[in-house]
């Protein structure tokens, strides 16, 4: 996955927060490379952010911030690597208006009585295309 520049420039604001994390991720002993035109990121004090901070029961096994995947581990990438990746193409589509259009999303999902994470269509995109 290479995205054109104008791609990486429109995401880049979110990338840089993801950034961020993934220096986080290296100086707590994690792992950190590039795949694939995509900063994948793991372990260190990142694993227990995602474990801890992200507001989903038992939090996320990985998240995509901009051109950056976190993850708990290797294995979170094998499972997750592909639907964090449709959130990296949403991000070059939406750029940093991505995260208040997830959020809002999500509080509409669950204003209405749905899963504000399962329900969210930034989500179902994700699940639906990988399963294809």
């Amino acid at each position: 996955m290479r995205a054109s520049w104008p791609a990486y420039l429109w995401a880049s604001p979110v990338t840089v927060l993801g950034l961020l994390f993934a220096v986080l991720a290296w100086v707590t002993r994690g792992r950190v490379a590039c795949v694939r035109g995509v900063i994948e990121a793991h372990g260190g004090l990142v694993t227990w952010l995602l474990e801890r901070a992200v507001p989903l029961a038992g939090g996320a096994e990985a998240l995509a911030l901009g051109h950056v995947i976190l993850g708990r581990s290797a294995a979170s990438f094998e499972r997750w690597r592909e639907h964090e990746r449709v959130h990296v193409r949403q991000y070059e589509r939406w750029g940093v208006v991505l995260l208040p259009a997830y959020a809002v999303a999500s509080l509409w999902m669950w204003l209405r009585g749905r899963d504000a994470y399962r329900d969210n269509p930034f989500e179902r995109e994700a699940y639906r295309v990988v399963r294809s």
